[in-house]
Formats: C-alpha cells, structure tokens, sequence
C-alpha cells in the first residue's frame, strides 16, 4: 500500500499523476472516502492528465458519465451514493462497463461490492485539518 499526504488543493495534479502512475494497469479504480472528501476532484485531475476533452462532474443522479480522451478513449464514472439497491447497478449494466477493457472511476463502490471484478485498485481519501487531504492505494486480487 502507498500512503502520502496532499497538504493544499493545488497539489491535487501531483497526486493524480502518482495514482496513475500506480493504478495505470488496472482498469476498475475504486475512490473511497467520505462525502466533500474530493474523490470527484481527484477524478477530475486524472482525467486532465488522461486528456478527456469533455467536463468531468459527478454522475450523482445518472449513475454513470461517459468521457472521450482526445485519443478517442472512453472513461466511465460512476457515483453509486443514491442507489438503494444493487440491482440498480446492474440495470445500467455495470459489470459489462467494469469489463469493457476501458477505465472506470467508481465512487461509492461499497454500495455494490458483489459486483466489482477480481481485481481493482483502491484510493482512499480521508480529510485532514483544512485543505489536508491523507492518500492511500491499495490493489485488490481476489
């Protein structure tokens, strides 16, 4: 597991290029941490560094935002937060996203853990004083 901290906002592209960096092998990335934590955030800063020429935002009431890197690569974000029942994952048709080949940012991913493919990696957010945010990624084989 790697662990670092991002004392200030600003700093939150350094952080992204280490995740992609760590995570680049992996195609399901898990964002975990509480609400106002800056799991959209950070996504937002991979995505620059991964070229998406769309607006990166929170898929809060679709589920899930589809975005094109000037590569003609697709990225897929979800945002599980409302769902009430897992089957509504599956009724966007989650696990052929997750297996599509192509990136998928999933926040709120412990809403639909029987879903989630073998192996993903893991970034944890948790808030520190002010603008302190506390790193880690971890990689999940099962």
């Amino acid at each position: 597991m790697e662990t670092w901290q991002c004392k200030q906002l600003d700093e939150i592209s350094k952080s992204a290029e280490l995740i992609l960096d760590l995570c680049r092998d992996f195609d399901v990335w898990v964002f975990r941490g509480e609400m106002g934590a800056g799991k959209t955030t950070l996504i937002k800063a991979i995505c620059s560094l991964l070229e998406v020429e769309d607006p990166v935002s929170s898929p809060t009431f679709a589920l899930v935002n589809e975005y094109q890197t000037k590569n003609a690569k697709i990225i897929y974000h979800f945002d599980f937060y409302r769902i009430e029942d897992p089957v509504e994952a599956l009724d966007i048709g989650v696990e052929e996203y997750f297996y599509s080949g192509n990136y998928c940012f999933v926040e709120w991913a412990e809403k639909i853990p029987s879903f989630l493919p073998d192996s993903f990696a893991v970034i944890e957010i948790q808030k520190g004083k002010g603008e302190t945010r506390h790193l880690a990624v971890k990689f999940i084989h099962q």
